[in-house]
């Protein structure tokens, strides 16, 4: 959660300033405020898809590299962290990290898919 990471702390969505290394949670607060920042695109992408608007696969393009590259380099940087040691969360919240990460690649990478199929049919 990007502005109140207390809250999605509680709810699960990420683990508490206390249990992870200093750099980490620093380096996690700073990806939130820029996903927040970037990853809009591929929500527009779908709404545009929803009422047919054939620059949905532009946004998609952007939004799906977008989606495909925050997996991407969250999931190296956490295996990275783990192997030298850092705390980085609970077993079972970095499992649902990886869960949520892996979904975010392979919807990014479809989105991408769709697109340039949308372009060159266009």
């Amino acid at each position: 959660m990007c502005f109140a990471p207390a809250i999605g702390a509680k709810l699960g969505l990420s683990e508490k300033e206390a249990d992870v290394e200093p750099a980490f949670w620093a380096d996690v607060r700073g990806e939130a405020i820029w996903d927040f920042l970037t990853l809009w695109t591929l929500l527009v992408a779908g709404v545009l898809l929803i009422i047919d608007h054939p620059a949905w696969a532009y946004f998609g393009l952007i939004g799906g590299s977008a989606y495909v590259y925050f997996a991407g380099r969250g999931v190296v940087t956490r295996v990275t962290m783990q192997r030298r040691g850092l705390r980085i969360g609970s077993p079972q919240g970095v499992k649902v990290v990886f869960t949520f990460l892996t979904i975010w690649g392979i919807t990014g990478l479809a989105t991408i898919i769709g697109a340039i199929a949308a372009l060159q049919t266009s």
